[in-house]
């Protein structure tokens, strides 16, 4: 791709974020959204193969859809209440609308189903940006909204995310498509809690997002998407291996690793709001999730192709590892004895 074109696509991303995070109008928001979904489009479909053809394609269809329905929330309440302010949306049926538009722009349970697809059809970098940087917008529409949002609409979404997030992935080889459903499942963790403690949803969507930099720069590097080439990508780069599986581990949620950290407080705050039987669940149903991303991580670093045939192996590299990556890396792993400076702020 032309790198004036990239660049002018990556500034368009920036500002559709920024015009949405900082307005407090919902034709402003709208616009922001709008921008954002426009510019990540040429990104997606850059390879021009059909496949990224047909994700592009599904991407604008949804968002499309759902920056409808945000538009169409955001003027019923105006009808009823004669405010266009984000934080004033008390309409019931607005909320819902709007609870609606956002888990389709983020990919919830049951408005799910674009996401696999579309982050399948993109490139690594892209569906990088997929994961994390286009889902701040709608998150923090969500922040800003929370106070009106039904809880129970909320916590029936999060658990079937945790549960379809967890149960879609078991049977994935694509590495892009397990990430897909890995991110459903956290959107699960995030929008339990919303309603409860927000900060702490927004807590839980920074630490993902570190996660899921530090595992898709590192399969970029080794130019990995599917499960049987992360199989003989340890012999490329054994260290970045390495470090691959504890960051998945780590987006496991497993102790004494960064990713144990949101879902501890979260599980915490439910037990507070006395909600023990959703944390009970949420925390079973990421088991679900666990056992994939062990499959992921013995692919990555402990395992040789089960075959009578000898396999392709890379070659070793001694091209050094990006900073990026390391610093990422590090951070997804070692955060934990932070969190008690960081639960008296949530």
């Amino acid at each position: 791709m032309n790198p004036q074109a990239k660049l002018i696509f990556i500034s368009s991303l920036l500002l559709g974020t920024t015009i949405v995070i900082s307005s407090n109008h919902w034709i402003t928001a709208w616009a922001g959204l709008e921008i954002n979904t426009l510019a990540i489009l040429p990104l997606i479909s850059k390879s021009h193969h059909p496949r990224a053809i047909e994700a592009a394609t599904k991407y604008f269809l949804t968002q499309a859809t759902a920056s409808a329905l945000l538009l169409f929330s955001s003027m019923t309440n105006a009808w009823h209440t004669g405010q266009w302010d984000i934080t004033q949306m008390t309409h019931p049926t607005s909320c819902l609308i709007l609870t609606s538009a956002l888990a389709m722009k983020l990919g919830l349970v049951p408005f799910h189903f674009w996401f696999p697809e579309v982050l399948q059809g993109s490139p690594l970098i892209t569906g990088l940006l997929l994961s994390t940087a286009m889902k701040l917008p709608p998150i923090t529409l969500l922040y800003m909204t929370a106070q009106s949002l039904n809880p129970t609409v909320l916590t029936g979404m999060a658990i079937l995310s945790a549960a379809l997030g967890g149960w879609m992935g078991l049977n994935q080889t694509q590495v892009r498509k397990i990430l897909a459903f890995s991110s459903i499942s956290h959107l699960g963790w995030m929008a339990i809690v919303l309603v409860y403690n927000p900060k702490l949803t927004l807590l839980s969507f920074y630490l993902y997002t570190l996660m899921t930099a530090a595992i898709f720069l590192t399969l970029n590097s080794t130019n990995t998407t599917k499960l049987s080439t992360l199989m003989t990508s340890w012999t490329k780069a054994p260290a970045l291996s390495a470090m691959l599986m504890l960051t998945l581990l780590s987006l496991a949620g497993l102790p004494p690793l960064t990713g144990f950290l949101p879902k501890w407080l979260i599980i915490q705050e439910l037990t507070k709001q006395e909600m023990t039987p959703a944390a009970t669940i949420i925390a079973l149903l990421s088991l679900l999730g666990l056992f994939f991303y062990l499959r992921l991580a013995y692919c990555a670093t402990i395992t040789l192709p089960p075959h009578s045939t000898n396999h392709m192996k890379q070659w070793h590299t001694n091209k050094p590892i990006p900073s990026s990556i390391a610093i990422l890396t590090v951070l997804s792993t070692t955060l934990l004895p932070l969190s008690p400076m960081i639960s008296p702020t949530i």
